[in-house]
């Protein structure tokens, strides 16, 4: 079991809530919130590059 550091979840309207954990050795993850033993993973640098292109507008064509 990895010890992860999860943050409060981040909530959309209705049930899209998502939460975000780092561990101590450099990792990042992604979970749904209340599904944390499901988490999507990968280095802090990699999250933190999603979060800035999202920042950017680079994932509004999703909305």
């Amino acid at each position: 079991m990895r010890d992860i550091n999860w943050e409060a979840p981040y909530c959309g309207e209705g049930n899209s809530c998502f939460r975000i954990g780092t561990d101590t050795t450099g990792n990042a993850y992604i979970a749904v919130a209340g599904a944390e033993d499901r988490y999507l993973t990968d280095s802090r640098e990699a999250l933190r590059a999603l979060i800035l292109d999202i920042k950017a507008g680079k994932a509004d064509h999703l909305l």
